[in-house]
């Protein structure tokens, strides 16, 4: 109902004019966040935390349309607005301030811009309500706001990275943003996850592995998340996307996400929102090794790792490898998934016959006895004759992995760089770095039971020689050998 600015009409630092666009329709994560952004207002959400990759308008809807409509709905209504820089939140200041101009604006909510107070940082309507933006590290002074809104409180990776510059944004936002504020007044933080020390990772749960929902915060606030990856990736997404779909699809499809996922660590943080750890206590980033091309001569070995319980807890996860005569291990195909024993059994299957596995390890114990008759069954009526090896339980979840952990510290695990692979390959290298603190170890504990599958096997990957043919049986080796009592047969030699 309103026009908003924009993109500035020139690249004049303090350009007050921008190009304006009217929306028909609104794309679902944009409805989702306007809605949660109106609770804020209704006082039914006291703390409000959006996370979105780049580009997905969510500055927009927040600091340029939600900011004047909350501010005309009541009078005497102060609002600060932070960034990583003063120009930033200036930008989002001047688009706001635009939209006040509007007649479109003015038509709808009958109030204007006071000419007292208009500058970019800084202005006034004329119901008495003051916004003021500036740069988080610069310094907040001034009134105190019914509304603090934190837009990308971090400049990039080379601050994020900076432990120096995490501790003055953490202490910035403490010290300064939250004494702005009045009693009670609700806050919206708006972030593209760069580092998982950021303003966000201190205040969400330490197990906390991408979820929306309501969280008590360990700052001692109450925050309702909107987390929305690009591409989802659990079953309890905010727009009940399925697992793989885009975000903003009518905008964004997967080949303008493909790029990005070349980069395991940029891909998790900006755009899937779940940042990995720089380097990991257990596996580390120096153990993580990769192929363009498959060598010839691998033999393929299967694991699983299952979960019983549908759409909840953990992930069931299927992996495939293929490992050489020298022992070295490429990790070539993977399935996960959150679904009934039905269709996981059959993924394994599939992915039995497509690789021509020589053995299949799982976990043994409670598992075993419950999925195996089924599989068993499955396995004959689809004429699947492969060898599934149950390995003894551990409880110990380092001990479980302290066998692939060798091997990749010893530079023999191997990962795709195909970009078909990505997806997945992402995901198992970000759980790999996390352990033993993450959320999920799904893939590890797969990766564990390949390891622990090869240990108990004799010269794992080396292919076995030709059995020779036995002997002739009219040979007299043959019957020294078969006989039951020495025979004298040299008067015999040669006669039955």
């Amino acid at each position: 109902m309103v026009d908003i600015p924009t993109v500035p009409l020139t690249d004049v630092a303090d350009e007050d004019r921008f190009s304006v666009m009217r929306l028909g329709t609104l794309a679902n994560h944009h409805r989702l966040l306007l809605e949660s952004l109106q609770k804020v207002e209704a006082g039914l959400i006291p703390n409000l935390m959006v996370l979105m990759p780049p580009g997905s308008a969510k500055s927009t809807y927040s600091d340029v349309v939600f900011v004047p409509w909350f501010m005309a709905r009541k009078p005497r209504r102060n609002v600060i607005l932070a960034s990583y820089a003063s120009d930033i939140a200036a930008k989002q200041g001047r688009r706001a301030r635009q939209l006040i101009k509007s007649p479109s604006f003015y038509n709808l909510m009958g109030i204007g811009l006071s000419g007292d107070n208009a500058a970019a940082d800084q202005w006034s309507m004329t119901n008495g309500s003051e916004y003021m933006s500036g740069g988080l590290l610069s310094g907040l002074t001034g009134n105190r706001a019914a509304l603090g809104i934190l837009d990308d409180p971090i400049r990039g990776r080379e601050a994020a990275e900076s432990p120096i510059i995490r501790k003055k944004t953490w202490e910035a936002y403490t010290d300064d943003f939250c004494s702005r504020l009045i009693p009670g007044a609700p806050q919206i933080m708006i972030l593209t996850r760069w580092h998982q020390d950021d303003p966000a990772g201190r205040i969400l749960p330490e197990e906390w592995d991408g979820e929306s929902g309501i969280f008590a915060g360990r700052d001692g606030r109450t925050w309702h998340v909107i987390c929305l990856p690009a591409i989802a990736d659990r079953a309890d997404d905010p727009l009940n996307r399925k697992l793989g779909e885009t975000l903003w699809p009518e905008w964004f499809s997967h080949e303008h996400w493909a790029p990005f996922k070349n980069n395991p660590r940029t891909w998790s943080s900006l755009y899937q929102q779940k940042p990995t750890p720089e380097d990991g206590d257990f596996f580390t980033l120096k153990m993580i090794h990769r192929y363009k091309n498959l060598p010839k001569n691998l033999i393929y070995y299967g694991a699983s790792d299952y979960a019983v319980t549908l759409n909840g807890g953990d992930f069931t996860e299927h992996g495939v490898f293929g490992v050489d005569p020298e022992g070295n291990i490429y990790v070539v195909d993977w399935w996960r998934g959150q679904t009934t024993s039905d269709v996981w059994i059959e993924t394994k299957i599939d992915l039995m016959q497509r690789w021509n596995t020589v053995r299949w390890f799982g976990e043994g114990g409670v598992i075993k006895a419950s999925i195996n008759p089924y599989l068993t069954k499955r396995m004959r009526e689809r004429k699947a004759y492969f060898a599934i090896d149950w390995i003894s339980s551990i409880s110990d979840k380092p001990s479980r992995a302290r066998s692939i952990q060798g091997r990749m510290a010893m530079n023999m695990v191997y990962f795709p760089e195909s970009t078909d692979a990505t997806e997945w390959v992402n995901e198992v290298i970000s759980q790999l770095l996390k352990f033993n603190g993450g959320k999920y170890d799904d893939a590890v504990d797969v990766m564990g039971l390949l390891g622990r599958g090869l240990d108990s096997m004799r010269n794992a990957g080396k292919p076995k020689p030709p059995r020779k043919p036995p002997p002739e049986p009219d040979t007299v080796a043959w019957m020294l050998q078969n006989s039951e009592e020495p025979k004298k047969v040299s008067k015999y030699r040669g006669r039955t």
